[in-house]
């Protein structure tokens, strides 16, 4: 896309929102604009070994929230498989068998990393 270019230098979701309303306005175009650069962010979203948790777990909420105030639906399987693929390397072993549950899709993001959360003091 065009615009992406521009934005690139943006890091942060605020600062790049801003920049998307100063330069589009807040129109229709702006709100294409912000959908696609919000699914690319979840799309690429990482979590890295120097964030905890709850930092990976509070960044992947924010941006399913942002998607949907912006009306863009993901299954609940998507997003929780996401989130498992999205964990650091030390976290293979435990992603590994939560991919394979058979639950998954009924599983919040929130009861998903609360699961999580009681492998992460062993």
């Amino acid at each position: 896309d065009k615009h992406q270019l521009k934005f690139n230098s943006d890091k942060d979701a605020k600062t790049l929102m801003e920049a998307i309303e100063k330069r589009f306005g807040g129109n229709t175009e702006t709100k294409k604009v912000q959908k696609t650069i919000l699914k690319q962010q979840f799309e690429n979203f990482t979590g890295s070994s120097s964030k905890d948790l709850d930092q990976i777990h509070d960044m992947l909420q924010k941006l399913v929230s942002q998607l949907e105030i912006h009306e863009v639906s993901l299954s609940q399987e998507y997003v929780n498989l996401k989130s498992l693929r999205s964990l650091p390397s030390e976290w293979k072993t435990h992603t590994l068998i939560w991919r394979n549950k058979d639950d998954l899709e009924e599983q919040s993001l929130d009861d998903l990393f609360n699961s999580l959360k009681i492998f992460e003091t062993e």
